[in-house]
């Protein structure tokens, strides 16, 4: 995805760039249209290539390291998995000034979904819970710790001080305290014990695709590995209303532990992104106080 929030270490991405690097590196396409795809997302910069293709190139230096995860994950992932997933079609390499390796992928066509705009919410959510299912039931092997995967716990001094800044915005409107307590909950909520699954670990609306109100595609697999399954859970808040909620929550079978800290999990993604986007990325910022609500019963 592209550059909403400026990182303060963000390299700089433009048209010129890019044509030179795909020219110099895949001269077989040199001929073909590039131009940028805007994105609400904040670690890649994405340029459509001819019809059928995009170039992903990092904006800062965490996103490279997704880059050589995916390359080395996703074809072996993705005949797996029920929905169609980005699939590498030339692996770039530094060039040009610019520090790290990037990827040309397939294009896979489909829209964003948009919280309180979805036209089968019941029908995305079987879907999204036939993803999260395969996931899961994909033998470990050696595959890498997910990203979001570790023990709540880890969250709760960055999730306290997003607390804290959001008190001190009331143009905000936001319940602290009753966030506070659901926060507390699922603190409280016993930790994940069974066997490590795959997790895709970043189930955002911006890194999902629909065609017909069903899931076409699952994209940005950069923090994808092993963990605690409350990880991927995020749809049941950041997205679907609350009776395709339910729907999600029983097609997986997921006990109230994980719900729990599925809960907590999304909230602390909301509660940290708000304030820090709030001013600069309006996709991030509207998916945050849409996940605010959700978590305390004040919209579908």
């Amino acid at each position: 995805m592209s550059s909403g929030q400026t990182h303060p270490d963000r390299c700089r991405v433009d048209d010129r760039l890019v044509r030179s690097l795909v020219d110099g590196q895949f001269p077989r396409w040199s001929g073909l249209p590039l131009e940028r795809f805007p994105s609400g997302g904040t670690v890649n910069a994405m340029y459509r290539l001819g019809e059928d293709m995009v170039v992903r190139l990092p904006l800062i230096e965490g996103g490279a390291a997704d880059v050589a995860t995916e390359r080395a994950w996703l074809p072996r992932l993705s005949p797996l998995l029920p929905t169609p997933v980005p699939e590498v079609l030339g692996e770039g390499a530094p060039g040009d000034g610019y520090p790290w390796p990037w990827s040309v992928y397939r294009w896979l066509p489909g829209e964003h979904p948009e919280a309180g705009a979805l036209t089968d919410p019941v029908r995305l959510a079987e879907d999204l819970a036939a993803f999260v299912a395969a996931m899961r039931g994909i033998s470990p092997s050696d595959a890498p710790k997910a990203y979001r995967g570790g023990p709540l716990t880890t969250l709760d001094a960055p999730t306290r001080a997003a607390l804290d800044e959001l008190r001190a915005l009331p143009e905000e409107d936001v319940d602290c305290d009753a966030l506070a307590a659901v926060w507390r909950d699922a603190l409280r909520a016993p930790a994940w014990e069974g066997p490590p699954g795959w997790l895709h670990a970043d189930l955002m609306p911006g890194n999902l695709l629909v065609s017909g109100g069903r899931l076409s595609a699952v994209i940005d697999f950069g923090c994808m590995g092993v963990g605690d399954p409350a990880c991927d859970l995020f749809p049941a808040w950041n997205l679907l209303p609350s009776g395709a909620r339910e729907v999600f929550r029983e097609a997986l079978g997921v006990d109230d532990a994980t719900w729990r800290r599925g809960r907590g999990r999304t909230l602390s993604q909301a509660l940290i992104a708000l304030p820090y986007y709030r001013k600069t990325n309006p996709a991030m910022a509207g998916n945050a106080r849409h996940v605010i609500r959700a978590v305390l019963g004040m919209s579908g």
